[in-house]
């Protein structure tokens, strides 16, 4: 935390919130209703409510991490302090690849957006093929081209990035707000709710619902609320502010999600869902093209220009986020040192932006939908919420007489409901996309191992002993999904409901085994010293 002492701390309590819900509400808001009603049907509204939630108790054992280590990248360092190299590797890879991916998904959303105009150049931007779009070869160089403006706008000045991202901010707040009221004004069919997810009567699918809240992009919404976390130590009166900034964004984004999902389910018309239900809308351009279809066109055109503001605002925001991330990576001396070079005129580290520029092109290419792209988001996500609460919990113990600004109350509870939870997210993504993106977290190992071999495999043991259990983890949940219930995509040796309460048991044996596995890190000296000098 070398950098601690330069931090300065003028970030109120309100402008923090502001940062976490500009971060929330960004290509999630354009897409995700509908996705979720595909997935859910009129039970999508429920999946915004429980997928709040969770986040909120997930968020909540970070506000406790991000106060007590204010330092940039603190995200992909917290495992790092709680139980050593390998599981801060494991968290902070998972951790970086779920966020470096939001760059290309928030242009390509706002192309598959553009592609609703009625041009035909635009509309040949993203086609439709059995129920699948993507991107077409034009409509992936145009978002290669918005990537490169999130790129320069951080490359040249961080001043330049909080100019440019305050003004998106205010816009992108009030415009879904609007949306919402402005179509159920115009008519609300509630004869819509009655629906089914491919067509007939709508009765709740409890799988569906929870299958939409791990990849219908709820989860890739609500991970904006680690910028506030990011931002602790520049935060006034952490011990205050973490939480009121974390809690307010989250319910405000929830209000807004809810209004969105509901207005989006009473403003399709009954002749598209006839045909096959949720399951059979197909839009490029969601809100967009309902409010042509109500007669709406001012709202339409403000939301074709909107594609293009509320994407973008977030997508340079992450694009300043991953740099500070690969920045913390190198710090934990798991990457090259040439990436946490930071320039010293713009303040921005320069080598980490290229490394995400090439990365971010890397997955435009080879997802070239928004929904495709935001499910693998999602997953990769939960994967790194993982060491949260445990870390949390571990630092109790062997840190105890660590400052902490925010120490929140009732941890053990929340801490253990956060990472059942964020097992439950996992098992709910399905198969076989869980056992995909945990291969995408296991293939990164030889990088570890690589430094490890430099350093003369110091300390290995300790390591290894301090990771067992999120090794092992990882293994029992793609194994159980497997062989779950053929809800979530597994063989049904495990029939629904009780692969629910299995899934919850290895949670908790997890959670406790992780909490158990801490020890006191060298890294963790080496903060107390600090905190001691300071």
């Amino acid at each position: 935390m070398s950098s601690s002492s330069s931090i300065r701390r003028d970030v109120g309590p309100f402008a923090l919130m502001l940062t976490g819900l500009g971060s929330i509400i960004g290509s999630g808001w354009l897409f995700g209703a509908w996705n979720a009603a595909k997935l859910a049907g009129p039970g999508a509204i429920w999946a915004w409510v429980l997928g709040a939630a969770i986040i909120m108790t997930i968020a909540l054992t970070y506000a406790e991490l991000g106060a007590m280590f204010p330092e940039s990248g603190g995200m992909v360092r917290y495992g790092h302090y709680s139980h050593g190299s390998l599981v801060g590797f494991i968290a902070g890879w998972a951790n970086w690849i779920a966020i470096v991916s939001v760059i290309p998904v928030e242009a390509e959303a706002s192309v598959q957006y553009m592609s609703g105009w009625k041009w035909g150049w635009a509309q040949d931007l993203y086609h439709v093929t059995a129920g699948k779009g993507e991107l077409s070869h034009t409509g992936l160089g145009i978002a290669a081209v918005l990537v490169i403006m999130y790129f320069l706008l951080n490359f040249w000045s961080v001043k330049l990035f909080a100019h440019s991202n305050t003004v998106i901010t205010v816009i992108k707040l009030i415009i879904p707000a609007a949306t919402g009221v402005a179509l159920i004004a115009s008519g609300f069919h509630s004869e819509n709710l009655s629906v089914g997810i491919n067509g007939g009567n709508h009765t709740n699918d409890f799988a569906a619902i929870l299958t939409a809240v791990a990849t219908a992009g709820i989860v890739f919404a609500f991970n904006g609320f680690q910028s506030p976390v990011n931002l602790a130590g520049e935060a006034r009166n952490p011990g205050k502010s973490i939480p009121f900034a974390i809690v307010g964004a989250i319910l405000i984004a929830t209000v807004v999600y809810v209004l969105l999902q509901v207005a989006y389910l009473g403003s399709v018309p009954q002749a598209m869902l006839a045909k096959a239900g949720w399951h059979g809308i197909s839009f490029s351009s969601p809100f967009a093209e309902l409010a042509i279809i109500v007669n709406l066109n001012w709202l339409a055109i403000l939301l074709y220009a909107d594609a293009f503001v509320s994407p973008s605002g977030t997508g340079m925001t992450y694009t300043a986020t991953t740099a500070r991330m690969i920045y913390g990576m190198e710090r934990n001396g798991t990457l090259p040192k040439i990436l946490g070079h930071v320039h010293p005129k713009s303040g921005v580290p320069r080598p980490a932006m290229w490394l995400n520029l090439v990365v971010s092109f890397l997955f435009l290419f080879f997802f070239r939908g928004w929904d495709s792209l935001a499910a693998v988001i999602s997953v990769a996500t939960i994967i790194s919420y993982l060491t949260g609460p445990v870390s949390v919990m571990t630092l109790r113990r062997t840190a105890p007489e660590l400052h902490r600004p925010f120490r929140l109350t009732g941890l053990p509870i929340i801490a253990g409901i956060a990472f059942i939870m964020s097992a439950e997210l996992l098992y709910w993504a399905k198969w076989p996309l869980t056992g995909k993106i945990i291969l995408l977290i296991v293939v990164a190992l030889p990088i570890y191992l690589y430094y490890q071999y430099k350093s003369g495999f110091h300390d290995f043991g300790r390591q290894m002993k301090g990771a067992w259990w999120l090794v092992f983890y990882l293994i029992a949940l793609a194994g159980v999904s497997r062989i779950g219930s053929v809800k979530f995509g597994g063989l049904d040796y495990i029939p629904f409901g009780w692969d629910l309460a299995v899934v919850a048991v290895i949670g908790l044996v997890f959670f406790l085994w992780g909490v158990k596995s801490g020890w006191r890190t060298p890294s963790i000296e080496e903060a107390r010293e600090e905190a001691h000098n300071d």
